[in-house]
């Protein structure tokens, strides 16, 4: 019907513009000098301007702390799907004694809010004289991450038919090498979810970088904390520094994605 498929395009329309109205307006502040960011009613049209960039990089070594959230994403996101996979193909394909209590405890781990964990966390790595790592950053993020990356995989391994690496163990082919040969090509849209959800985790987390950090391993998201002063909040730093913020995590979403449309176009296999 006409009208229905209207109004179905309209609310679509409607949520779309409600959810992307932060993002241009975060985006939009950093190029408003102080005094246009503040004025009532908003300015609209006016010059663009990027002070604001400049002096953050002026101010703070962007790419330094760029580095760090770099590395600890890469890191974090790359050994929780390593360590995820592997637990959830084992789950999904051999048969333990309390399976269901296992995934259920795996799901379960991830109900905790980051705040009940971060305190355990900085006493463990302060006894071993960790704080302030990135490697120490890095775990936390793989203990953070590592249920939800497993539970995921978990039910998309579970879905892909074991007659698969049956045949392949049949022809010759090792346990593991039917896994990395077979399966996993399949389950390229759960790694792709996984790999955005982890990422994102890690690289937009602000607690955890906030109190296992000190100067040498801060991460971007603690950087633009320093833009918030006890006189003044400088917005058009914090909104210059969330702007960039969102462009390594926009790409690596488009990077991403084919992999998500590919699944879904493809259907359930069975």
């Amino acid at each position: 019907m006409p009208g229905k498929k209207i109004w179905i395009n309209g609310f679509v329309y409607a949520a779309l513009v409600l959810f992307l109205f932060p993002i241009f307006w975060v985006m939009f502040t950093s190029i408003k000098t102080s005094t246009q960011a503040f004025q009532i009613p908003p300015v609209w049209i006016f010059k663009p301007t990027f002070e604001n960039y400049v002096y953050v990089f002026r101010s703070q070594p962007f790419f330094y702390y760029l580095l760090n959230s770099l590395i600890v994403t890469v890191l974090s996101t790359g050994l929780s799907l390593l360590i995820g996979t592997l637990t959830g193909y084992s789950l999904a394909r051999f048969r333990i004694k309390g399976q269901k209590w296992i995934s259920f405890s795996v799901f379960f781990t991830k109900m905790f809010p980051p705040v009940v964990l971060v305190v355990p966390f900085f006493i463990m790595f302060r006894s071993i004289g960790a704080t302030d790592s990135l490697y120490s950053l890095t775990l936390a993020y793989i203990a953070f991450n590592l249920p939800f990356v497993t539970w995921l995989m978990w039910g998309f391994l579970r879905e892909l038919p074991e007659s698969l690496e049956e045949a392949a163990l049949i022809d010759g082919m090792s346990r593991f090498g039917a896994m990395c040969r077979i399966v996993l090509p399949l389950a390229k849209p759960g790694l792709a979810v996984s790999a955005i959800f982890a990422a994102m985790n890690s690289w937009n987390e602000f607690l955890f970088a906030l109190s296992l950090t000190g100067i040498k391993a801060k991460t971007l998201p603690v950087m633009a904390a320093n833009f918030v002063t006890q006189d003044a909040i400088l917005w058009g730093p914090v909104t210059a520094t969330g702007t960039m913020l969102m462009i390594p995590m926009f790409i690596f979403t488009l990077l991403v994605q084919r992999h998500i449309v590919s699944g879904l176009a493809m259907g359930a296999v069975k």
